[in-house]
């Protein structure tokens, strides 16, 4: 059975520090270094987030969101 995880996921590029902060609603706030340019602070986010959840980077998608700082992420964790 396929078990997927949706987050909602707050984006701040150009960071200086790469980090991932789980906040009190469940949501997660994801410091990326990459500017949001062609689509590179997407690459990065679902990289650091397949490390994260540690499963491989084709199991994540954005579902909403893929020009916005806010997104919805799906993540099939089976």
């Amino acid at each position: 059975m396929v078990k997927v995880m949706q987050k909602k996921i707050k984006v701040k590029p150009n960071s200086k520090i790469q980090k991932i902060e789980e906040d009190a609603d469940g949501s997660l706030s994801v410091h990326l270094k990459s500017p949001p340019v062609d689509g590179k602070a997407n690459e990065e986010l679902i990289k650091l987030l397949a490390e994260k959840f540690d499963v491989p980077k084709s199991y994540i998608k954005i579902k909403s969101g893929l020009s916005s700082r806010q997104k919805l992420i799906e993540i099939n964790t089976d």
